[in-house]
């Protein structure tokens, strides 16, 4: 027990400094029912989101360790009211290690989308499909949606949200179909995704098929951008775009190419010529118009993106067991910045043990300790 509580205590000095007063601010704590202390309550909750238990169990559980006794009916009210005590942890922690959510594009709204599985334990534990989209730089998830694993309209699709005119809907290449395009811009929203192109085929000024392969190929240096004007046809309409481009390092290819012979290797993928070429570039399809955005511009909004990605391989890793809260959005969504949160501590935890100290964590602040006057 006493290990348990010394790495409880390397975990809070991982949290912002006013993580407690946060707590109270957003309303996460109105009342300390079953609980005796903001400090237990929030390792409840971690025990729900980072176990993957039910709230039931996790109640039990709880109870056991000695630290609440509480009802799962008590706790998903708490699970509720925590949820923008959550996302504000999420949001520092994320310029803690090193992320500025902050897009390059002044003056537009940004959001980005995103959905990834979850198997629920047990032989009877069902499999769904998250969905989900969140704005920057604020990370408010706006939109939750949940969905069977298998079935009509359960894939990633941009049509099953709704956008704002004026927005900038950032997705990777699983969004990049030319009807969930064409779904964004009736909304008077623009796209930012990686291009797939495979299910994105790409035409001309004249409506003939893009030289993708021979076109991108042109770019020889590592770091060197360019666009091109292209045209998507959807629903009986022409799309105007651009396709953003820039060669990656040595390093860089040299990674990708392993990846896809791995791939090969175990079968999941075949790795052709083709794919290998591609594999040198980063390719970015966007409806952006070049007086609104710069080609730099469009590409970092996407490395943003892929930032954030690095974050969400890790919270997908973390998720794939869990009862998810099916009762309401909210306890959903804040059930969704639980597991953020996680994945975001589990990337500081790494980086502070491997980097700030021998010791691998951050020594607590106190009072310095004076000399006795002779």
């Amino acid at each position: 027990m006493s290990a348990l509580r010394e790495d409880w205590k390397v975990l809070l000095g991982l949290l912002p400094s006013d993580w407690e007063q946060l707590g109270r601010s957003t309303g996460a704590v109105t009342r300390l029912r079953g609980f005796n202390s903001l400090n237990n309550l929030f390792r409840t909750l971690l025990l729900h989101v980072g176990c993957g238990w039910s709230l039931r169990e996790t109640a039990v559980q709880a109870k056991l360790a000695g630290i609440a006794e509480v009802s799962d009916v008590t706790l998903l009210n708490r699970l509720r009211q925590a949820e923008d005590w959550l996302r504000q942890l999420c949001q520092q922690l994320w310029k803690d290690n090193g992320v500025s959510l902050e897009p390059a594009l002044k003056g537009r709204p940004v959001r980005l989308v995103d959905a990834t599985m979850v198997k629920e334990p047990g032989k009877t534990g069902g499999q769904w499909r998250i969905h989900y989209s969140l704005r920057l730089p604020t990370l408010e998830c706006d939109q939750f949606d949940l969905t069977p694993a298998q079935g009509k309209q359960t894939g990633e699709r941009l049509g099953r949200f709704t956008f704002q005119a004026g927005e900038v809907v950032m997705g990777d290449a699983g969004y990049c179909h030319p009807p969930g395009i064409a779904a964004v811009r009736k909304q008077g929203a623009d796209v930012i995704v990686r291009l797939n192109p495979a299910s994105l085929p790409l035409e001309n000024k004249q409506g003939r098929p893009f030289p993708l392969l021979s076109t991108v190929t042109k770019l020889k240096r590592a770091g060197e951008v360019r666009d091109w004007p292209v045209w998507v046809s959807a629903e009986g309409a022409r799309i105007a775009g651009r396709l953003c481009g820039v060669r990656k390092s040595e390093v860089a290819i040299q990674k990708a190419q392993r990846k896809l012979t791995r791939k090969q290797q175990t079968g999941k993928s075949k790795a052709t010529a083709e794919t290998r070429q591609y594999a040198c570039y980063i390719l970015v399809f966007t409806t952006l118009p070049i007086q609104h955005a710069t080609t730099r511009q469009v590409l970092d909004c996407y490395r943003l993106r892929w930032q954030i990605e690095l974050t969400f391989k890790r919270l997908k890793s973390i998720v794939q067991l869990g009862h998810v809260p099916k009762q309401d959005d909210q306890s959903s969504r804040a059930w969704l910045y639980g597991k953020l949160l996680v994945a975001l501590l589990t990337q500081k935890l790494v980086r502070v043990g491997s980097a700030i100290s021998p010791w691998g964590y951050y020594l607590p602040e106190q009072a310095t300790p004076t000399e006795p006057v002779a």
